[in-house]
């Protein structure tokens, strides 16, 4: 079967004014299969965000090409969304008209998107809290916001840029397990990026760790835990092995190339 989404040698130069340019992506090649859970680990300033970006349609790659679902990606489409980690919620909007946004931006009429919102503020659940504002919420909520409004176009493809970065460790380990299980009912493609290595492990199928910049993939490794996953998997040796294997590999960019700076 092919795969969904392919990236075929990706090369992206930021040449900024007055200042030297700065290669972030350099060859990078990876493929995902349609419904995977796919995490990128890499040193700060990798590239990382900046691919999503370019899958996004947000950016255009100086060399190589980018193909969801066998057709090239040139720019933004409704087929992907993201999930920033600033949650970016409009502040003078509601909740349920924050999730509503992207569908009054397509023209699709009231009573059918706040039908969809709140469909989706029952899955993430946010019921009852459809009429407050985002200084009315806790960051863990505005999450869920942020998810469900990526959601309410429904997307084939959730980018998700270090989406739990700014939260307690708490409340980073519940909306891991609630993405989890939005995951598993939406069978939605997943491209997560995140520093933590136990946050990919225990998400992911697979996780690509990228090199310090200019970024490639170095190294893909296949997750074989059992779903649905728990947080008491945690603590079981095979998935300690996991990240140890993620360590190693990250550890050598780190150690031999720095861990570098920039996007």
């Amino acid at each position: 079967m092919a795969p969904y989404i392919q990236a075929r040698n990706v090369v992206l130069t930021f040449r900024p004014k007055n200042r030297d340019p700065v290669t972030a992506l350099q060859g990078l090649n990876l493929e995902v299969g349609h419904g995977e859970f796919l995490s990128l680990v890499g040193p700060s300033g990798c590239g990382k965000s900046t691919f999503l970006n370019v899958l996004l349609g947000l950016l255009r790659p100086d060399q190589g090409e980018l193909q969801l679902g066998g057709k090239k990606i040139t720019g933004p489409g409704y087929e992907r969304a993201m999930v920033f980690q600033e949650f970016g919620l409009l502040p003078w909007r509601t909740v349920l008209a924050n999730i509503e946004l992207g569908l009054e931006i397509k023209g699709v009429p009231g009573s059918i998107r706040r039908e969809r919102a709140g469909e989706l503020i029952n899955l993430v659940g946010l019921r009852g809290f459809e009429h407050h504002y985002p200084h009315e919420l806790s960051g863990g909520m505005k999450q869920r916001v942020g998810l469900a409004r990526a959601l309410a176009t429904d997307p084939e493809v959730l980018l998700m840029d270090e989406p739990f970065a700014a939260l307690d460790a708490q409340t980073r380990d519940l909306m891991q397990t609630e993405l989890l299980q939005i995951w598993d009912r939406t069978k939605k493609t997943v491209i997560f990026v995140t520093h933590s290595i136990e946050e990919a492990a225990y998400l992911s199928d697979r996780v690509v760790v990228i090199t310090s910049r200019p970024g490639r993939a170095k190294k893909v490794l296949d997750i074989k835990l059992p779903r649905p996953r728990d947080y008491e998997m945690r603590l079981s040796p095979e998935f300690n092995d996991i990240k140890a294997d993620i360590w190693h590999s990250l550890k050598e960019e780190l150690v031999s190339r720095g861990a570098g700076n920039g996007r």
